[in-house]
Formats: C-alpha cells, structure tokens, sequence
C-alpha cells in the first residue's frame, strides 16, 4: 500500500484548501442557515475540482472532501462526486457518460443519492430494454466504451416509473437528480423537476428533502453490481469527510485549550485536557488510515467492499467520540449553539449515522467475513 499523494491529488487538496477556507467562514456557514452556499459551489466548479476527481480517484477524492469537512462546508461536493460523477462514470453507459458527465463537472448538474436502500421504492419497467452492447466494450453503432472494472458487457438502457418514498435524500434542494436504489437494489436516476419532495430538517444543515415517488419515469443506471460499489464508494469518501470533521473539530479544541487559562495556566497543561486530545488525535487518524485504504484499493481495482465498511464503522464510532471531545474541551463555549465548534458537532452525529451505524456495520461486515470463510465471494 502506498498512500502518498500524486502530484495532482496534492495540486487538488491544496486548492481545495484555500477555496474552502476563504469561503467556508463561520460569518458565512452563520448566513446560509441550514442551506448551501451558491458562491462556494461555484467556485468549486469553477475551479474545476469536480472534473479533478476523474484524475486524482477516490482517493483524491478523500483528500478533497476533508478539507471540506475541517471547515464543514454546506455544499453537495460529496454527494455530487459520489453519486453522480463516480457512479456515472463507474456503470454508465457510453450514452449516459456523454449526455451527464459534463453538466456533472461544471456544476450544472447537481446529484444527490437516496443510500442507502430500504426497500420502500418500486420500479415498473417501461417496454422492453434496448442492449447497448453484447460484447465487452462494443455498441451497436461500432463505438467502443471506455474500459472500467465495473463496467458490464452487456448493458441494457432501460426507463421504469418509480413509486415509494425516501425518507430523508441530503442536498435534495441542490439537486438536479437523485440515484435510487429501489427493492430490488437496482440503481435509478431520477430527474428532480419530475418528482415531489419536501423540505426535511436533519442534525446537519445538507439541504435534505423526502422525494416523494408516484408514478414517476427514471432511467436504470448500471447492472447489478452497481448498488454495491456506489453505496462501499460512498461510505469510503463519506469516511474521509469525517475525518476532516474530526480534524477540524480537534484543531479548535487545542487551539481553545491553549490560550484559556485555569487557575493561572493553559487548560493544554492539564494532563486529563491532554489524555482526550490524544486519544481524539489517534481516533482521527484511524478514520483517515482505514479511508484511504479503502479508496487506494478501490482506485486500483483491488476488492474494497469489507475495508469500505471498516472505514465507515470508525467514521461512526470513532467520529462520535471526537466531536463529542471537542465540545467538552471547550467547556461552556462548547454549550453555545453558536459557537464554531457546534457545527462540527452536528455534522459528526450526522455522519455517524449516515449509510449505517457503527453496530450495522459491524454486522454487514461480519456476515460478509462469514461468506469469505464459507468460500463465497469475498467482496461483491
């Protein structure tokens, strides 16, 4: 395993940096309330990091999205790459690749994902589905799909008309289009012009929503293994998402610690002050490790379902108690709602619970360790 960071992921992370800590100000998180920042959207876009992602990998993208999550930026960046550039790119046809992936990498196109999948939609298959392709990397038109380990063969355009609801979909208000996964795990992009939703109120501010389904037409999006890699790609780069959380939260607890004073010295001195910035310190660093791992194997076509789920259970458990940390560390300052470090609270609660809790994962991740030692497949 190597971790270090091409040229270009670096070039990206640093840039990434700068425009979330020029925009990404706690005057400015104050003003947007719990929607996004249009003007940090475009300058993200504009800056061409979303296109970047195509370069640098999943990996790059881990990097990216913790410089996100140290300055908690309310922007759909994670979901959009996720669910949008990375799946798109990963199961989509040669049609669908040409006619989303530049609106996807200007910005134009927001998407968002109902993950994970809780069997409340149906698909009602419209006609018969059109084969794109009966041998690998061939159309019938002649054209050549571009090679990706995830991509099929065989590969039907299929409509259906979606009913059911999901839930809670974050950054709905953004987005253009939602990918569903409906009972079967059969993925499913839904343009959001065409579908009902309500506004939803979640412990972070993501601009959630409840999309509403009756009746309403969506394209298939990949084969059958397309549910299981977007939703481990998802949980890998929401995983580093919260490290930057983590990280960011920590970094302001030291600094609080250092420069407030008891009884005559810095709380930093005080040993137990020291004991939880540690253990928060390691906890951090476990989450970055344990992404990065996942995202390197998924980027260079090594199996990465089981160390997705690693990564997403210390992003849980591990996250919890780091932003619970920071808030203590910070005393009665850590109590005000407006205070800086609450919103890495909120957003650590949130991306504990978000694709999974830490004892469901740990339970996906056993049952999958049991099909390995029963001979089946080790990762789906």
């Amino acid at each position: 395993m190597d971790f270090t960071p091409t040229q270009e992921q670096t070039v990206a992370q640093e840039l990434a940096a700068r425009i979330f800590g020029d925009l990404a100000t706690h005057e400015r998180l104050s003003a947007v309330g719990t929607g996004s920042d249009p003007e940090l959207w475009k300058a993200l876009c504009g800056a061409g990091l979303i296109e970047a992602v195509q370069e640098v990998g999943l990996l790059g993208l881990v990097l990216l999205l913790e410089e996100q999550g140290r300055t908690t930026a309310q922007t759909p960046f994670a979901a959009t790459c996720v669910y949008g550039l990375l799946a798109v790119s990963a199961h989509g046809s040669t049609e669908q690749r040409e006619r989303l992936l530049p609106g996807i990498t200007d910005g134009s196109v927001v998407v968002s994902g109902g993950f994970p999948a809780q069997g409340g939609v149906r698909a009602s298959v419209l006609g018969e589905p059109g084969i794109r392709a009966s041998v690998l990397g061939e159309s019938p038109a002649g054209h050549q799909d571009a090679g990706h380990p995830h991509q099929q063969g065989v590969r039907p355009s299929t409509h259906a008309e979606l009913t059911g609801t999901v839930p809670v979909v974050p950054w709905l208000r953004d987005a253009t289009h939602v990918l569903v996964a409906d009972a079967d795990r059969r993925l499913w992009l839904v343009p959001t012009g065409d579908a009902e939703w309500q506004p939803v109120e979640l412990t972070a501010p993501w601009a959630a929503g409840r999309l509403v389904l009756d009746g309403t037409e969506a394209e298939q999006l990949g084969g059958p293994d397309a549910y299981a890699d977007v939703l481990a790609t998802a949980r890998t780069a929401f995983a580093g998402l919260q490290a930057g959380v983590c990280a960011g939260s920590l970094a302001r607890a030291v600094a609080h610690t250092n420069t407030r004073e008891q009884f005559g010295r810095p709380l930093a001195t005080k040993q137990a002050v020291q004991l939880r910035a540690a253990d928060a310190y390691m906890d951090t660093e476990a989450i970055r490790v344990t992404a990065y791992e996942a995202a390197w194997r998924r980027d260079t076509r090594l199996a990465h379902t089981s160390h997705s789920l690693t990564a997403a259970w210390w992003a849980s458990e591990a996250g919890r108690r780091v932003v619970h940390t920071g808030q203590h560390l910070h005393g009665g300052a850590g109590a005000d709602l407006d205070h800086p470090v609450h919103r890495h609270f909120l957003w650590g609660r949130q991306l504990d619970a978000y694709l999974g809790c830490g004892e469901e994962l740990l339970q996906e991740l056993g049952e999958l360790i049991k099909e390995g030692e029963e001979g089946e497949a080790w990762n789906r």
